[in-house]
């Protein structure tokens, strides 16, 4: 006889109970009628000449959940729409070729756009109307969702000759829009030189010099913003430019945006002082803010920032990482403030009461040792800014949900607070130490946010690009763990989402209870940030672990992306393949956002692999995509990645060249180079015993060993510096070009 009863059942249940997506999921027993994207649906609402009501969201969104309790799960609600409507149901992480479509829509019908996005279509997938989150009833100023979807079902069945005509039109000037976006003749073409100044001047101008971050708020991490600002300062050092990225990376470290009881960054600030987040966790932003932080460390030795960049990487093992190797998307913003809540709010998993802070350490003062005198209560909820009446601003807070509650932050340095507290930095490093250890045991005992289980393609990339780059730091303590970590997620994703038969990547794979990672029966098969940002990974992987096999793959992977996605009649790639079913147009993504666009990330991988392989196709196509986005303006501010790549372009890249058998003496002089920030920088060893295996066309005849001893030749632009057989030297050669003082750029 099976467990429980009938009352445990659920009420109602629809097709999306047969999906893996943790969104989809979180559906399947709305009493909506909901389909999946597919050819179902779209068939269905061909026979029945109905509307289709497309939903798009994410798992850890927090109004897609708003959204769904008041209207999704509402039964009079789901009437009006299963009896007018097709309703369908997209994870946008999962299908983002459609949530960028319509995106492109609903920017250009309203000006603004975000999650959960409502777009109705026409049978033959023409967008005729559209928002975001609509509340229940009319409230606010805006439409009630029922209101909407009443007037709709009348338009249609009065006059969807013109909805139709509408929506076609749309469609018609989206595609438009992509054939002829960069064919126009700009009034004025930069060249990379006035480009490069503009870059300095809008990042000066834009950047708050107080908080760090673009001015105003919300506040967002803009980590490839950040990272083009270290490569415009490594071009002009004299331009001060520095400040912004690291008075940044300051700021956003001292937030509440960062999780300073563990550690991972949440999504952004409501405020400017980067204090209350969103809450949610993206496997994206710790990716590119792995390589953010190591950027900071490697330019200026400031020990902060690989702290941080540890802390990510112990976050993202410890809660987002499948047990083969791969990464979860992401966790809630939204969870239950305790075992006995009926509902979730934001924030409950990480604010935490001036009174419970207090009864903790209480309970555990031995833990903290001899102190003397000093309170270690006085001294945490000093340095945190814990407030008895919380910190939290109402302005920040527009719920009540954290009234009187208190979201980490630091706003002075260690040494200010033991001067407060008449003790010392050790003793205030020790008392915070330990007090974080204790929050966090006792915050792993709250009910945790919801974990999105997708094991993105692109998401990956990032984070082998992040691991990679943290890897590169040769006195990092957790090195070897960093390199390992890499490793397992090179073999998990060439395993798991990459599609030998078909020669293709896959978009997503899906965890479970299980230790082995699922795929779905009809695969999604990857679009071109999956190619672009693993290309990438394996790049800094090669650069990590001079494993070979990696640049091969990213080789393989190149090539594939440039058969499916490159315009040959334009130039630039596609988003999505072509002939992808029920796709109405295929974008080009031409700006950067929270992640860079595979077009930004697949011009520094067609330069790199075109110097490792001596691919003239790879340059060449790196050369039309400059020149396919060379009327966006202003440039550097619009494609950050792609600027990098195109200073890589004009000045040339750097080469390190090791000669000499395996062994220590081999990888410490790679050591004192990939020690540094170098963008773009070229790592080929050449080991006598096996001449035949070169990259870049070196040799070793070309390349001999002094005194019989490794050697290393540095090189930049095809001009190479005089051969040195100690780490040392190269080490010092290096320190007045590549490290800075960032005790300048502090208060």
């Amino acid at each position: 006889m099976a467990s429980g009863s009938a009352s445990d059942k659920p009420k109602h249940t629809n097709r999306l109970i047969h999906e893996k997506s943790p969104y989809l999921l979180q559906h399947a027993h709305n009493p909506v009628d909901w389909y999946p994207w597919g050819e179902e649906a779209i068939a269905r609402a061909k026979a029945e000449n109905k509307l289709i009501f497309l939903s798009v969201g994410y798992s850890t969104c927090h109004w897609c959940h708003v959204m769904e309790k008041e209207s999704f799960e509402n039964e009079d609600v789901a009437a009006i729409m299963n009896e007018n409507f097709i309703n369908v149901k997209v994870d946008r992480e999962e299908r983002p070729d459609i949530d960028k479509l319509y995106m492109t829509f609903i920017l250009l019908i309203n000006g603004s756009g975000g999650w959960p996005m409502s777009v109705w279509l026409t049978p033959d997938l023409a967008p005729v109307t559209g928002g975001t989150y609509f509340p229940p009833k009319d409230r606010w100023g805006m439409p009630g969702f029922s209101t909407i979807l009443l007037k709709l079902k009348i338009k249609w069945a009065t006059d969807k000759e013109d909805l139709a005509a509408t929506g076609h039109s749309i469609i018609e000037a989206i595609q438009r829009n992509v054939e002829e976006k960069h064919k126009e003749e700009p009034e004025r073409v930069y060249s990379a030189e006035e480009k490069f100044k503009q870059s300095l001047a809008i990042y000066k101008r834009n950047f708050d010099p107080v908080w760090g971050g673009s001015l105003g708020a919300p506040k967002f991490p803009e980590v490839s913003k950040l990272n083009l600002i270290f490569h415009l300062h490594l071009r002009d050092p004299s331009s001060q430019i520095l400040g912004v990225v690291l008075n940044t990376l300051d700021k956003m470290a001292a937030g509440g945006i960062h999780d300073h009881v563990f550690g991972g960054f949440a999504r952004y600030s409501v405020d400017k002082k980067w204090h209350v987040p969103h809450f949610e966790k993206m496997l994206y932003d710790q990716g590119q803010l792995l390589m953010a932080y190591a950027n900071g460390y490697r330019t200026t030795k400031k020990q902060l920032y690989l702290d941080v960049a540890d802390s990510i990487f112990n976050y993202i093992c410890k809660d987002l990482k499948h047990p083969a190797g791969g990464f979860y998307s992401g966790e809630d913003a939204d969870s239950l403030p305790t075992w006995e809540s009926q509902d979730k709010i934001e924030g409950a998993f990480y604010a935490w009461t001036f009174s419970e802070v207090r009864e903790l350490f209480k309970a555990n003062l031995d833990k903290f040792g001899e102190l003397g005198k000093v309170n270690p209560v006085e001294v945490y909820t000093e340095h945190y800014e814990i407030q008895e009446t919380g910190n939290v601003e109402p302005s920040s807070d527009p719920h009540g949900h954290l009234l009187g509650k208190n979201i980490l932050i630091v706003y002075g340095s260690i040494r200010e607070t033991a001067d407060k507290c008449e003790t010392t930095p050790e003793v205030v490093s020790n008392i915070l130490k330990i007090g974080n250890q204790l929050l966090h045991e006792e915050r792993d005992k709250r009910p945790r946010p919801h974990l999105d289980t997708k094991i993105i393609c692109a998401w990956n990339g990032l984070i082998l690009s992040g691991l990679s780059q943290l890897a590169c730091i040769k006195d990092a303590p957790n090195r070897a763990h960093y390199l390992e970590v890499a490793g397992k997620l090179v073999t998990f994703m060439r395993s798991n989402l990459f599609d030998a038969k078909a020669r293709k990547l896959l978009r997503s794979c899906y965890g479970d209870e299980s230790d082995e990672a699922k795929s779905l029966e009809h695969p999604i098969y990857g679009f071109i940030d999956d190619y672009a940002f693993l290309i990438k990974g394996l790049i800094d992987y090669y650069r990590a672990s001079l494993d070979k096999s990696a640049l091969w793959w990213a080789k393989e992977l190149q090539e594939i992306q440039d058969e499916l996605f490159w315009d040959q009649t334009n130039g630039a790639y596609f988003y999505s393949e072509a002939n992808s079913a029920n796709v109405a147009v295929r974008l080009k993504e031409d700006h950067d956002g929270a992640e860079p666009c595979g077009n930004s990330v697949s011009a520094h991988n067609l330069l790199i692999l075109g110097d490792y392989f001596e691919s003239e196709p790879f340059h060449d196509k790196a050369k039309k995509m400059f020149n396919y986005f060379s009327n966006v303006t202003p440039f550097g501010y619009v494609l950050p990645e792609m600027m990098s790549a195109l200073l890589l372009d004009k000045h040339g890249r750097d080469m390190l060249v090791v000669v000499g058998p395996d062994g220590q003496k081999a990888n410490s002089l790679v050591d004192a180079v990939r020690e540094f920030y170098m963008p773009g920088l070229i790592i080929v060893r050449l080991n006598p015993v096996t001449p035949d295996q070169h990259l870049a066309g070196k040799t070793v005849k070309s390349f001999k060993m002094l005194q019989d001893a490794p050697t290393a030749y540095l090189c930049h632009n095809k001009v190479c510096q005089m051969p040195v057989t100690e780490p040392d030297r190269l080490t010092e050669d290096l320190l007045a070009k590549y490290l800075f003082d960032y005790t300048e750029y502090e208060n």
